[in-house]
C-alpha cells in the first residue's frame, strides 16, 4: 500500500485535508438552493462510502509496504472494526448537527464554531492517548486558534443582532456538534498501529481499511441519524425518502462530490497520522476552519453588512487561526 515517508509530506497532506475539510460544505451550499440538507447528505455519504472502497482497492493494494487492503479487512481483530464502526457513528452524529448549522447560520458560523471546538478539544484528546510533537507548541497554537473562535462568535453575534435575527439554533447545534466531533478521530486512530504503518500490529487496521470500516459505521448510523431529523426537521417541513429519490441526478451528484472531498480529505489525514502523530494531523486538518470561513466571508457574503467592527473582528480572527496553525505545524518538527 501506499504511506507517507517524511514529516514534511505529513504535512503537506494535512494542509490538502484541511483544504477538502473545509470545502465541501460548499457542495450542500450549492445543493440548498433546491435540496434539503437532510437529503444532501444521504449522498454526501454515498460519497464517502464509494472513495473509501475505490482508494481501498487502488492506493491501499499497491505496493510491497504493509498489507494490500483486502489481506487487511480478513485479519482485523473484532476490537479494530469496532473502535473504527464506533468512530464513525460518533463522526456521523457530529457531521449531522453541523450540516444543520451550516443551513441555518452559514459556512462563516458554523465551521469556526463548531469545527473550531473539534479543534481545540480534539488535538486534547488525541494527544492525551498518543503523544507526539512539542505540548508547550502545540498548545500554544491550540490557545490562539481558541481565541479565534472566540473573535468569530463575537463576529457572528453582531451580525445577528444588526440583521434583528436570531441565529441561536444554528450556533448550538455547531457547539454540540464540535464537541461530538473532537471525538470521532480518537476512536479510528485507535483502531491503527500509528507507529508502524510498514508492518502493523497484527489484528489492527491500515489507513486504508480503517477508513472503510469508518465509512461503514457512517453509512449504517445515517440509517438512524438522518432519518429521525428528515422526520423531525431542525427547520421547515419533514421531508421523506420519496423525496430524496426524486431528485434530479445532478443534484445527487453534488452531495456525492461533497462525500469524495471530505472522503478525499480524512483519508490523507489518517495517512499523515503516522509521521506526524494524531494529534497533529487532526488539528492541522481542522484548520478547516479557516478555510470555510474564507468561502463563507468572501464567496457567499454571509458577513456582508456587518461593519468596520465585524470586519476587525474577522481580520483578528484569520491572524490567529493562521499563527496557530503555524505553531502546530512547528510543534511537530521538535
Amino acid at each position: 500500500m501506499y504511506i507517507i515517508s517524511s514529516y514534511s509530506l505529513a504535512v503537506f497532506f494535512t494542509i490538502i485535508t484541511m483544504l477538502c475539510w473545509g470545502s465541501w460544505g460548499n457542495t450542500q451550499k450549492l445543493a440548498a438552493k433546491t435540496w434539503r440538507f437532510e437529503l444532501f447528505y444521504w449522498d454526501y455519504v454515498i460519497g464517502i462510502v464509494i472513495l473509501s472502497l475505490v482508494m481501498g482497492l487502488t492506493l491501499g493494494s499497491i505496493g510491497e509496504q504493509g498489507r494490500s487492503f483486502t489481506e487487511d479487512l480478513a485479519q482485523l481483530s473484532s476490537a479494530s472494526i469496532w473502535s473504527a464502526i464506533v468512530g464513525g457513528i460518533i463522526f456521523n452524529a457530529s457531521n449531522i448537527l453541523l450540516s444543520a448549522s451550516i443551513s441555518i447560520a452559514g459556512m462563516a458560523v458554523a465551521f469556526p464554531l463548531g469545527v473550531g471546538i473539534a479543534l481545540v478539544l480534539g488535538v486534547v484528546v488525541n494527544y492525551m492517548s498518543a503523544p507526539k510533537g512539542d505540548p508547550v507548541i502545540l498548545f500554544i497554537g491550540v490557545a490562539l486558534i481558541m481565541v479565534a473562535i472566540i473573535f468569530n462568535g463575537i463576529a457572528s453575534g453582531k451580525m445577528a443582532k444588526e440583521k434583528k435575527e436570531s441565529s441561536s439554533k444554528g450556533i448550538w447545534l455547531a457547539l454540540i456538534a464540535g464537541v461530538l466531533m473532537s471525538f470521532f478521530y480518537r476512536f479510528v486512530a485507535a483502531s491503527m498501529d500509528l507507529n508502524n504503518f510498514e508492518s502493523p500490529t497484527v489484528g489492527m487496521a491500515t489507513p486504508y481499511t480503517a477508513f472503510f470500516i469508518f465509512s461503514i459505521g457512517i453509512l449504517i448510523s445515517n440509517f438512524i441519524f438522518n432519518t429521525i431529523i428528515m422526520k423531525k426537521p431542525f427547520v421547515g417541513e419533514p421531508v421523506s425518502y420519496a423525496n430524496y429519490f426524486g431528485g434530479s441526478l445532478s443534484t445527487h451528484f453534488v452531495g456525492i462530490i461533497g462525500g469524495l472531498i471530505w472522503g478525499l480529505g480524512t483519508l490523507l489525514s489518517f495517512l499523515a497520522a503516522g509521521k506526524a502523530g494524531a494529534a497533529i494531523s487532526y488539528g492541522l486538518g481542522q484548520g478547516a476552519t479557516m478555510v470555510a470561513a474564507l468561502w463563507g466571508v468572501f464567496i457567499w457574503k454571509e458577513f456582508k453588512g456587518g461593519g468596520k467592527s465585524v470586519n476587525m473582528l474577522l481580520f483578528f480572527m484569520f491572524l490567529l487561526f493562521i499563527s496557530g496553525l503555524v505553531l502546530i505545524i512547528l510543534s511537530g518538527g521538535n
